[in-house]
């Protein structure tokens, strides 16, 4: 199972400082971006600094944010390889500005990160019905469910989780099922069964003084 370590910082030197633990240990960052809109707090997200001490490292960025199109082409410019955007920001009146209506703003956004060799990822809360993905199944390949709410890290796993990785596992059985949040080999093991490829962790990882040991504890779930 692939581990993509979370980066879920207030400011520039924690984000530094996390980054530095996982060199030699990890391909892959997942780096949180909350703008206290769409979530209850703000992280550090600065993609113009972001090249400066990001080398070395495939980025995935999690854009939990009100209007993902605004700020998605600076991330790729960046370097993201992937993007991740919430299908709650696409389809929720309140987190828009646009008339653009979703299925079109999915599509910019997808047409955008492979001008760039780089692939879009569908999130969704746990508290959100799955069905919610229906309209998207037959363009978009990887999915993320936020298995905690989003913003803070350090949260317990929400087992509504288990449900929407079970429906996207029926109902897209090739599709790429990344879950985000609340991770523990114990929670691991549940996420596998019920379909999930990909496992997103923060909290366990950086709380441990042998990064590399619970990278490995994850993986070997």
């Amino acid at each position: 199972m692939q581990i993509l370590p979370s980066i879920n910082c207030a400011d520039v030197e924690c984000a530094r400082e996390h980054i530095g633990a996982l060199q030699g240990n990890s391909l892959w960052l997942h780096l949180d971006i909350a703008d206290a809109r769409f979530t209850f707090n703000k992280t550090w997200g600065d993609p113009l600094s972001w090249p400066i001490f990001g080398k070395g490292f495939n980025l995935e960025v999690h854009l939990m944010v009100e209007e993902p199109e605004e700020v998605v082409e600076a991330w790729l410019q960046a370097g993201a390889k992937q993007v991740v955007v919430h299908v709650e920001a696409l389809e929720d009146t309140r987190f828009r500005k646009r008339t653009e209506d979703p299925l079109s703003l999915a599509y910019a956004i997808k047409d955008a990160c492979a001008a760039k060799g780089a692939e879009v990822v569908l999130g969704i809360n746990s508290e959100t019905s799955p069905e919610h993905l229906s309209p998207y199944l037959g363009f978009i390949r990887k999915f993320l469910v936020l298995s905690v709410h989003p913003g803070l890290a350090g949260q317990k796993f929400l087992p509504a989780a288990l449900r929407t990785i079970e429906w996207i596992k029926r109902e897209a059985p090739h599709a790429t099922i990344e879950v985000d949040g609340g991770i523990t080999p114990e929670v691991a093991k549940k996420v596998k069964a019920a379909g999930a490829d990909v496992l997103i962790a923060a909290s366990f990882i950086f709380k441990e003084k042998d990064i590399k040991k619970a990278i490995e504890a994850l993986q070997n779930v």
